[in-house]
């Protein structure tokens, strides 16, 4: 006998939606620190909206535990991903859409100003210099992705990042994409740039990120972690989840 599933509850006037962070998920026991950090910072900028955790894979909380046990009626994922591609179009809409909280699915963080931002600074910690040589450059390295509007949006945080920088960046990838790290590096090496920067578009530590600072022939950023920026950008994401939903709600009245 199968148990029946309970209603899905109406969101209580006044209650604040639950703010999910949804992160991948990595074997490397870094990331789970470095995700749960950011959780905390997240949560001291906003001592009122409740933060939450859930992963895709790999580490717990999983994200399907994360919204089955959420103690408010509504919810808004933010994908603590890049750039669109399968998990932010496919994978955790699917895992929303099962919830029984009223859940908005927030963009990913790529591209954006913020994320700029903290690019910038974790490759000053690195030793960049402002006014470094024109001789410089930069390899932007991700994840990759199939999905061309994954593409499109490193490309666009490739190009603020140049704009911000002064200095050609190419968008390069660990996997699933072209061009790899190492032909990124060689591309930039035949154009005459002899000091040629890696800086890292992951959220947390992982196979990814070593191997891609790994490869860098000059400095190699950490990974974006826990800066402010990365806070006040996924509490951005967040609201602009909600002003969207509220933009809405007199048009689906009037309907």
């Amino acid at each position: 006998m199968t148990a029946s599933i309970p209603p899905r509850e109406e969101p209580t006037l006044g209650s604040t939606p639950a703010l999910v962070l949804v992160a991948h998920g990595s074997r490397d026991p870094r990331a789970l620190h470095t995700v749960r950090a950011l959780q905390a910072r997240v949560r001291a900028l906003r001592p009122d909206v409740p933060v939450h955790l859930g992963h895709i894979e790999l580490n717990e909380p999983r994200l399907p535990d994360t919204l089955a046990q959420l103690p408010t009626p509504e919810a808004v994922l933010v994908p603590l991903l890049l750039s669109r591609g399968y998990h932010v179009k496919q994978d955790i809409p699917e895992l929303a859409a099962k919830a029984r909280a009223h859940t908005r699915v927030a963009p990913p963080l790529g591209p954006h100003p913020l994320l700029v931002e903290t690019l910038y600074d974790r490759l000053v910690e690195a030793g960049w210099r402002t006014g470094t040589s024109r001789s410089s450059a930069v390899v932007l390295a991700s994840a990759g992705s199939r999905d061309p509007d994954s593409r499109r949006d490193t490309r666009a945080t490739a190009d603020l990042l140049s704009a911000r920088l002064g200095v050609p960046v190419i968008p390069a990838y660990a996997s699933s994409a072209t061009p790899t790290i190492p032909e990124a590096i060689r591309t930039l090496t035949n154009r005459g740039h002899n000091r040629v920067a890696v800086a890292s578009c992951f959220t947390a530590p992982g196979r990814f990120a070593t191997q891609c600072a790994e490869a860098a022939p000059w400095i190699a950023s950490a990974p974006l972690g826990a800066h402010p920026a990365m806070a006040r950008l996924v509490l951005h994401r967040y609201d602009q989840a909600l002003e969207t939903r509220a933009s809405m709600e007199p048009e689906l009245a009037s309907a």
